[in-house]
């Protein structure tokens, strides 16, 4: 009796079906992609402090084109500007959803994060002025430390929270959304040399197409893939963030189900997105994005000159204060209400991770020094910000998620116990405990 040939399996090659869709559905869950952010943030770091920092560098700064679009750039601005406008496309069709049907879908509880954003922009700039002020410093920095880091903010909350509310990541994501807004309009307004109108028009353009498309309920991907790619392109060569174009389409997408639909467009294009932006395109932004090479004598400037200790001041305290701030200012002497589900330590704790200022703070950097040794050290100063504001905003975050975690596995047994779920006592003393602790 002769054995059965046992199947062998190709190194790197196509994994079967079963296994692909497992994959597919755990980079759909928050946490794996921010494990896979997370890690590959600390390998850029290690990779670029490395005895083979050389190897980082090439790899990072290699050109290549698509000379249909008429680009031409290097793998560092491929990730930073063409793969984040993925993460961004599906960050904007979580944001339509959350205003549409979600947790922001009425204007008096989505006008609180957008308040908040502003006045985390405002007061980290504020504390960098007058920290250069008092040091006799340059005011040229003044918009590095405005910048949230999307990408890594909700990295770190995915991977920290379990039983956390919803309300809180949708919270984090509309601010962050406007916050990195902000400081593209900021980057466009004082930091551009020109602006291309013509290719700015044509993407205005694209977008009317794409809203008239959606509008009509014109369904295939040979219509959208071309015009998305056409749109994120003469954006770019407009002078504009990229990752702008990624933000608009997602805002445009239809989220309500018609009547021979099974899943709206958002539903669709989310779900088909969100792996290969989990999986791929956030992951090696962070690796090309994080490798900052840092030396000691920079690192040790960093609390002793006035330019990089007023970002690490408006990274820590300055984004802070202004958020938490805003937020409850504009709750206490305006008609915007904050979400039943959170309390007033939730969003502290959300103020502090918000001083993750990664990227577009290290973009704001290289634009406003010019001088290698003022970059550098403004570089140091970003990593140290970013970094105490990740450890701090870590803590808390752990515990608040303690407190509802707590309050889950109490309720659970109560209901265990009597049969019925009591739906007063799973939402009020939840409600009241958490805004103790």
């Amino acid at each position: 009796m002769s054995a059965v040939p046992r199947e062998r399996s190709v190194f790197l090659g196509l994994l079967p079906w079963a296994e692909r869709v497992q994959v597919a559905r755990a980079l759909r869950t928050e946490t794996v992609g921010g494990l896979l952010v997370l890690t590959a943030a600390a390998a850029a770091l290690v990779w670029a402090n490395s005895p083979w920092s050389e190897s980082y560098h090439q790899v990072r700064d290699a050109h290549f084109g698509i000379s249909a679009l008429g680009l031409d750039l290097s793998v560092g601005h491929w990730t930073a500007d063409g793969l984040l406008a993925i993460f961004f496309l599906v960050a904007g069709i979580e944001l339509k959803r959350e205003l549409v049907v979600g947790e922001l879908r009425t204007p008096a509880t989505a006008a609180l994060p957008v308040v908040a954003a502003v006045c985390g922009m405002a007061i980290p700039a504020a504390f960098y002025l007058a920290t250069t002020a008092i040091g006799q410093g340059s005011p040229n920095g003044w918009a590095v430390p405005m910048a949230t880091d999307i990408a890594f903010a909700l990295a770190v909350l995915a991977v920290l929270s379990t039983h956390l509310p919803s309300a809180l990541r949708a919270f984090l994501l509309t601010l962050a959304v406007v916050d990195d807004l902000g400081a593209i309009l900021v980057i466009a307004l004082f930091f551009t040399a020109e602006l291309n109108p013509l290719a700015l028009g044509g993407a205005v353009a694209g977008l009317v197409v794409f809203h008239l498309l959606q509008r009509f309920r014109v369904r295939g991907w040979w219509w959208y893939v071309p015009l998305g790619l056409t749109i994120w392109a003469l954006t770019y060569n407009g002078g504009i963030h990229a990752t702008v174009a990624g933000v608009a389409m997602g805002l445009l997408i239809r989220t309500t189900r018609g009547r021979s639909e099974r899943a709206s467009p958002a539903e669709r294009t989310e779900h088909l997105l969100r792996p290969l932006s989990a999986g791929v395109a956030v992951p090696l932004f962070a690796l090309f994005a994080a490798g900052v090479t840092v030396s000691t004598q920079a690192l040790g400037e960093v609390f002793t000159r006035p330019e990089p200790l007023g970002v690490v001041l408006g990274l820590a305290v300055g984004k802070t204060l202004g958020i938490f701030a805003g937020t409850y200012l504009a709750a206490r002497f305006t008609r915007a209400d904050l979400n039943p589900d959170l309390a007033w330590a939730d969003v502290f704790a959300l103020a502090v991770l918000a001083g993750i200022g990664f990227t577009v703070a290290l973009l704001l950097g290289d634009l406003a020094f010019t001088d290698p040794a003022d970059a550098e050290r403004i570089k140091a100063a970003v990593l140290v910000g970013s970094l105490i504001a990740a450890a701090v905003a870590a803590a808390l975050i752990k515990r608040r998620n303690n407190i509802y975690r707590r309050l889950w596995q109490a309720e659970t047994q109560d209901d265990d116990a009597d049969g019925v779920p009591d739906v007063h006592q799973q939402v009020e003393p939840a409600r009241g405990i958490a805004g103790m602790n």
